[in-house]
């Protein structure tokens, strides 16, 4: 938690602020009393109406300039909480964005979720609770009891018996509850995993009639959410009774033993008052303690989680460094690359090398799981390898800038991802500044203008969320898209056509040929037609390079290539 507060350093003045106006509330709620019981003592004692009058006008402006300071310190606490929270999201966010897909897959994104969320909400709860009571709750305690003493020192003996009553009984709760706090926020990540994976695939789910057996599995992470919350609120209920009944108890022990002073004249009936009501300062005082140490304990856990994110070191850091690619724009090589994905047994690519050059075409292939994506994956370090080199430019790729490194690369995943917000708006993804001449003639390339003159407002028509409102052939054309207007120096394509039919196929690729003559393309495939023509195919085998050439060489020379082959065409559209 106290690593986390340094982040509230912007907001110092306003702090510093808020504890000038807390103190200056509280002096104001200590003197009232004291008014109170010379209105009484002194005043009606003595029937002396401009006494009454005159002590009351300083006890009201009093009143009033408390009243002021708490209103003035709630806004500015306000303020500094919710900008504190902005901040901390905000570089949080920016750290997440740092992260390889390594510390996406152990952290989890739904855990990412809720500690960008959730758990930053908890934290910034405290910090508004704690600028208006870790000066007030003290001050108040402390105060309270010097100036009951100053009263009646014997009297105050009552507190001897109360306060450790009472301090018991918080220590009892808060020991209780630390444990459960830290799994409520697990169990919150629990919940949201399973309602974000029943949303996204929620077509699934109704097409294999599986939506009782999700219900059922939400309706446990919910109910062991229930019952953990339940015991914590149970604790923190009984905690609010027992706290009044103390103080009740106190209230009528001040009143009694105060009646007998009062009977024998050594105490004044205006200063019984005035010790009740230092006696509720008192106690409520360390009802509002009571209440910041519940608290503390989930914001801890929160913290520690919070903490873990931005103390997490991405495993891909840019050189110190860094270099820039050579002057042969685009050549690509692979030397000998090995990489093993976290806690795996076997490599998934092993001893891997092949050159792909600009103006060619290089296609990779192979049977599902023999490592095609995750060999891309590698080019734009999403991952990086852990033996052998990759070469852009002749230049190692880890000793170049990430940014400059993904600029050089215009890239389609195998899920095609759209973005809300207008068809032109996803194609300028690739390049911001992308003119709408530049936009269509992309979406042309990609055989998008087809379905998007047809919608009505054309390429300012709405995407949803998800890209839900266009095909999954509609989605793959758009990303295509996207990445031909930024017109980089490497195209990847993973998988890119394969819910396209063959006749947009055909024409898609007939476009490419000539819009990225001069620059890498790389296309991972398993449909024969659409890699038959390229210059280069790398066929995979169990993450190995198992066969490199053309078409026809590969037909001779290479066992898999000609299986995969032969399951997708017939003898006489092999010959």
């Amino acid at each position: 938690m106290a690593r986390l507060l340094r982040y509230i350093k912007p907001f110092a003045p306003m702090v510093a602020a808020v504890i000038i106006l807390v103190f200056l509330q509280s002096l104001a709620d200590l003197n009232l009393p004291t008014l109170m019981a010379d209105i009484v003592n002194e005043g009606i004692a003595a029937g002396d109406s401009n006494f009454i009058w005159r002590t009351g006008a300083i006890m009201l402006t009093v009143a009033l300039g408390g009243a002021a300071c708490a209103v003035v310190s709630g806004y500015l606490s306000a303020r500094i909480s919710a900008g504190f929270g902005r901040d901390l999201r905000s570089r949080v966010f920016a750290h997440v964005e740092s992260f390889s897909l390594h510390e996406f897959d152990r952290i989890g994104t739904a855990s990412l979720i809720t500690r960008t969320t959730n758990d930053i909400t908890q934290i910034q709860m405290v910090v508004l609770v704690m600028l208006r009571m870790v000066v007030m709750a003290p001050m108040m305690c402390v105060g309270g009891i010097v100036m009951a003493v100053i009263r009646n020192g014997r009297l105050s003996l009552v507190f001897a018996g109360a306060l450790p009553v009472l301090s018991v009984i918080i220590a009892a709760a808060i020991t209780r509850g630390i444990p459960l706090f830290d799994a409520m926020q697990k169990k919150i990540d629990r919940l949201n995993l399973v309602v974000r994976e029943s949303l996204t695939g929620f077509l699934v789910i109704r097409a294999f009639n599986r939506s009782d057996s999700e219900a059922a599995r939400f309706d446990e992470a919910n109910r062991d959410l229930t019952n953990t919350a339940i015991r914590v609120n149970r604790i923190l209920a009984g905690l609010m009774p027992v706290t009044m009944l103390v103080m009740n108890l106190t209230t009528i022990a001040i009143i009694w033993a105060g009646s007998r002073f009062v009977d024998a004249g050594s105490l004044q009936v205006g200063d019984m008052m005035a010790f009740i009501q230092y006696a509720m300062q008192i106690m409520w005082s360390l009802v509002m303690v009571s209440s910041i140490f519940v608290m503390l304990p989930r914001a801890s856990a929160s913290a520690n989680r919070v903490n873990e994110v931005l103390n997490s070191v991405p495993g891909i850091m840019d050189a110190d460094n860094p270099e820039t690619a050579g002057t042969v724009n685009g050549r690509l090589e692979f030397r000998d690359v090995t990489f093993r994905y976290p806690g795996a047994e076997e490599p998934a690519l092993n001893g891997i090398s092949f050159e792909a050059n600009p103006g060619e075409v290089t296609a990779i292939t192979g049977k599902t799981g023999s490592g095609k994506s995750t060999l891309v994956n590698l080019i734009p370090r999403f991952y990086d390898v852990d033996d052998g080199d990759i070469l852009l430019g002749g230049v190692d790729i880890r000793r170049m800038k990430q940014e400059d490194l993904r600029a050089r690369i215009g890239m389609v995943p195998q899920k095609a991802v759209l973005f809300t917000g207008t068809i032109a708006d996803n194609i300028r993804f690739g390049k911001e500044d992308a003119s709408d001449g530049e936009v269509r003639r992309a979406a042309e390339i990609a055989q998008a203008v087809e379905f998007v003159d047809e919608m009505e407002d054309g390429f300012d028509s709405a995407i949803a969320r998800g890209g839900t409102n266009v095909s999954g052939g509609q989605k793959q054309r758009l990303s295509i898209a996207r990445a031909l207007v930024r017109r980089p120096d490497i195209y990847v394509f993973d998988d890119s056509f394969s819910a396209l039919d063959f006749k947009t196929d055909s024409r898609l690729r007939a476009g490419l040929k000539a819009e990225t003559r001069g620059a890498t393309v790389l296309i991972v495939a398993q449909r024969v037609s659409t890699i038959a023509d390229a210059d280069r195919i790398i066929v995979l085998d169990e993450g190995r390079v198992v066969g490199n050439g053309r078409h026809k060489d590969l037909m001779r020379t290479c066992d898999v290539y000609r299986q995969i082959v032969s399951s997708q065409l017939s003898e006489e559209e092999i010959a």
